[in-house]
């Protein structure tokens, strides 16, 4: 038998045992049959405690990162731990296979998109396999393939007639390195801010893929018309418990609901309106402002040159600052009817609100700051309630307070002065958001195609169901959009009328193909419909779905939509995806996030699978960064063989059948690791998990030299330490498995259970450590290197029932009173009066305790790791009316060294 521990030795035969027994299969009675016949697909009631566990499935972008090791191995390692509880467990794989990165790699090597895809395939579940990750493979999905697209043509037909597709003639980001479109979340700022964030006048950020300039055209594109849902999805955020705050509040921000008025200001070339949240302070606008997008601007562009030159000279800036030009026109305020100047001014943003401004420099900083650049009034009316003095007109003052020189609103506070302004006609309740429709029309060769034919008679036209999918020509390189050169390929004739007609050229954004990836894992085959209706009812939301807190405004706003739609459209019943979310944290190396552009990447296998998967899980929480070290690798590494040796020993020996106080010790401490491991389990806390496990190791290996193991005892220790290292360290699990000489794979095995009841385990464990640390303080205080006896003397038990009246007391309850109350505690005489005082001096302060009898028993028990520490002779006993019981307390016994 070898003596150390090699995960490629046994690799191979562990994934042909596990592929064989078919652990990762999740049955088709659990979520509904493969079938194309939806008759037979409505099994999943008989799924017993389904449980979906997810991770965002990889881009095909060559080869596994360390980012993709660590987000798995967290699915991983809860997936294995679900099935060895009973669950039946859904933890597919799929694969993320359209997108421009692969057509442009495809470029580069001379190849084409799909090629240049089936390959990092391969390479990629190649790797997978080998890192050990249990996937139910029979359920694999490519988003490429035209067994998948064709849904997403469905859906597109669905979503169009139901009304939930527009197309429209719109400005948008253009990526001319990419020769694509962008949608507004795709467009980076080089603060990270998204577009509508404030300061950044026009500018327009770069590619998200290739950090490119971004432009701004004018095309006709196809939208998902996700406005629709922007109250349902900005609300059903307070109900996400299990997400975290920061994603919730990115895609609060994203949707940016904002609770206001519009105020219509008459001008010569028409009405403007003008959205605000402080219409309190509407008798301060001294200034109009309007974007240079604006239908306003553009018009009066027509004929003014100078607002033609500005706006075309701020469509090409990055930043066109506090910078402005005044128009001819001249609008009415519609309280006061005093003429305001109309202005067009980049920090006016096309998307945001109206797209218009009214200009209150006293109390806002962008309309202050765009006052002092341009010479226009600042006119104060709002002022604090108590008095104080304000920095006008240096800084505008942004609170919120008391009218002043507002008319008859004078003396009114913001707040009701905001509601009785609504009243008169020039202004009305709104809401506005930061959110706009989903732009997904893509103008390349690699994604869906848009299933839309063009008519010059009938318009556009959906492809017919029977005539889905359709498929992408043959790949020709070429410049622009290639399946507008596809010629052969575009010719058509209309679905509706017959005349020729020409396909829509444009494919979709692949973030569609995403938003509903994990509806196709629940039945892959099915052939009526994108999933079995059924079964997803029975299976989402998806119980646990870990992966990147970047996806935050967009897949993951993308997929809430989805389901919204779904279910309107009566495919589904369900109307959030998503139960549980974990954003895993970023591994670091040399204090830089890990990244083959930085030089600093690690291979996942350059350190073996089963090291790096048990290092990136035990170094931190899953949501925390950590960094990489050689050192805690090399930890990681050396546990392993700690286990894989400790087994290797027990199959060679541990003989002894007669029973001791310490083997009692070692049976409880069995079911307490299975308590506190299987908790970390469920709350995701695998650094914690590994903890226990080291913990538990060193227990045992100190159990095991202090005397002859007793087999039965030590013989089950082992076999629940492999078990519940299993989820984490599944090859080395096996071997240990199979060492102990146990049947079949550990990973289709039942997780422990306690033998007894363990609802106190963390008290137990607290009691032993505080126990042993008080002697080690009481030896090192008084300078006894070798004691020759201890003593630990346990309270007497009226001490525990004075305790706990004391824990059941209200903090403004008499204890004292409520404890002297009891006839038994109260013969203890001064004792018990000294006691009840020192309870309720500590009041709510008290911990939960075990009662007498356990802290004994606990103790009497543990009293060979004494041993084991000290060499003394060492005795437990129950304390009467001794001094030493006078001393002691409930969970703090009195001890005496000699």
């Amino acid at each position: 038998m070898a003596r150390r521990y090699d995960h490629t030795r046994v690799q191979e035969y562990w994934q042909h045992v596990w592929e064989r027994e078919g652990v990762y299969d999740c049955p088709d009675d659990a979520v509904g049959t493969s079938s194309g016949d939806p008759s037979v697909g409505d099994a999943p009631e008989d799924a017993a405690d389904p449980t979906y566990v997810l991770g965002m499935f990889p881009y095909t972008s060559g080869s596994l990162h360390m980012g993709h090791i660590r987000n798995y191995a967290i699915t991983d390692a809860y997936a294995r731990f679900r099935r060895m509880d009973g669950d039946d467990v859904l933890h597919p794989m799929g694969w993320d296979a359209f997108g421009l990165p692969a057509e442009n790699a495809a470029y580069q090597r001379d190849t084409d998109p799909e090629s240049w895809t089936r390959s990092c395939i391969e390479r990629m579940r190649d790797d997978l396999e080998e890192m050990g990750f249990g996937y139910d493979w029979s359920r694999e999905i490519t988003t490429c393939d035209p067994a998948y697209y064709r849904w997403n043509q469905w859906l597109f037909t669905r979503f169009y007639d139901e009304g939930l597709v527009e197309y429209d003639a719109a400005t948008v980001n253009w990526c001319p390195d990419c020769e694509t479109v962008l949608a507004d979340a795709q467009v980076e700022r080089p603060d990270g801010t998204d577009r509508h964030g404030p300061g950044h006048g026009d500018d327009r950020g770069v590619c998200w893929r290739c950090g490119t300039d971004v432009e701004q055209r004018d095309l006709d594109q196809w939208f998902f018309t996700i406005t629709d849902y922007a109250d349902e999805l900005y609300d059903g955020l307070d109900d996400l418990d299990g997400w975290p705050e920061g994603v919730r509040d990115s895609q609060r921000n994203w949707i940016g609901r904002q609770e206001g008025a519009r105020v219509a200001f008459e001008t010569d070339g028409g009405p403007i309106e003008a959205f605000t949240t402080q219409l309190d302070t509407v008798y301060g606008a001294t200034y109009l402002a309007v974007s240079p997008g604006h239908d306003i601007a553009r018009a009066i562009a027509e004929d003014d040159d100078a607002v033609a030159d500005y706006v075309e000279s701020v469509a090409d800036a990055d930043d066109a600052g506090l910078s402005g030009v005044e128009t001819d026109l001249t609008a009415t305020h519609p309280y006061t009817g005093e003429e305001l100047p109309v202005y067009v001014a980049a920090y006016v943003l096309d998307d945001v609100g109206t797209g218009a401004v009214m200009g209150v420099p006293a109390h806002n900083e962008r309309d202050h700051a765009f006052a002092d650049e341009h010479d226009l009034p600042v006119e104060q009316v709002v002022e604090p309630v108590d008095g104080t003095e304000t920095n006008l007109p240096g800084k505008p003052y942004t609170e919120d307070g008391m009218l002043t020189d507002s008319g008859a609103y004078d003396g009114l506070a913001s707040t009701a002065a905001r509601d009785r302004l609504l009243d008169h006609d020039g202004a009305e309740a709104a809401t506005t958001y930061r959110l706009r429709d989903w732009l997904i029309s893509r103008q390349r060769y690699w994604g869906t195609p848009i299933p839309i034919v063009h008519c010059d008679d009938c318009g556009h036209v959906p492809v017919p169901d029977d005539e889905l999918p359709v498929e992408l020509p043959e790949y020709v390189q070429t410049t622009g959009n290639p399946l507008d050169a596809a010629e052969e390929w575009k010719r058509t004739t209309c679905p509706d009328c017959g005349a020729d007609a020409v396909r829509e050229t444009d494919t979709m954004d692949t973030f569609v193909d995403s938003s509903w990836y994990f509806l196709r894992y629940l039945s892959p085959h099915f052939d009526e419909a994108p999933f079995d209706q059924a079964t997803a009812d029975e299976w989402l939301p998806v119980d646990v779905y870990v992966g990147g807190e970047e996806h935050a405004v967009l897949h993951l706003l993308y997929i809430r939509f989805f389901t919204r739609a779904l279910a309107d459209l009566g495919l589904l019943d369900r109307r959030e995806p998503v139960d549980r979310l974990i954003n895993q944290g970023t591994v670091l190396h040399s204090g830089e996030k890990m990244s083959k552009s930085k030089g600093n990447d690690i291979a996942p296998h350059e350190y073996g699978a089963e090291t790096t998967r048990l290092f990136v899980l035990s170094a931190a929480h899953p949501a925390q960064d950590f960094e990489w070290t050689v050192k805690d690798v090399s930890t990681a590494y050396e546990f392993q063989q700690t286990l894989y040796a400790m087994a290797t020993d027990f199959a060679e020996g541990a003989d002894r059948t007669d029973t001791a106080d310490h083997d009692a010790y070692l049976e409880r401490e069995i079911d307490r690791t299975i308590a506190a491991v299987t908790e970390e389990y469920e709350r995701f806390r695998f650094h914690r998990v590994v903890s226990e496990l080291q913990r538990f190791a060193r227990l045992l290996r100190r159990y095991a030299s202090y005397e002859e193991p007793y087999r039965f005892a030590y013989g089950r220790a082992l076999r629940v330490l492999t078990k519940l290292v299993a989820p984490i360290a599944p090859y080395l699990a096996e071997e240990m498995w199979l060492t102990l000489d146990e049947d079949g794979p550990v990973a289709a095995a039942s997780w422990p259970e306690p033998l007894r009841e363990v609802d106190h385990y963390r008290i137990e464990r607290q009691l032993v450590r505080r126990t042993l640390d008080d002697v080690r303080e009481i030896t090192e205080v008084v300078d006894i290197d070798d004691p020759d006896a201890i003593e630990l003397v346990v309270a007497p038990a009226w001490k525990y029932d004075a305790y706990e009246i004391a824990r059941a007391a209200d903090p403004d309850d008499a204890i004292v009173g409520a404890i002297m109350d009891d006839g038994t505690i109260r013969d203890h005489g001064d004792d018990a009066a000294d006691y009840a005082a020192d309870l309720a001096e500590k009041g709510a302060g008290l911990e939960p305790i075990v009662d007498g009898e356990r802290e004994l028993s606990v103790l009497e028990q543990a009293r060979w790791l004494f041993e084991d520490e000290f060499g003394a002779d060492v005795a437990v006993r129950r304390g009467g009316d001794d001094d030493l019981a006078r001393k002691a307390r409930p969970n703090k016994p009195a001890i005496h060294i000699s």
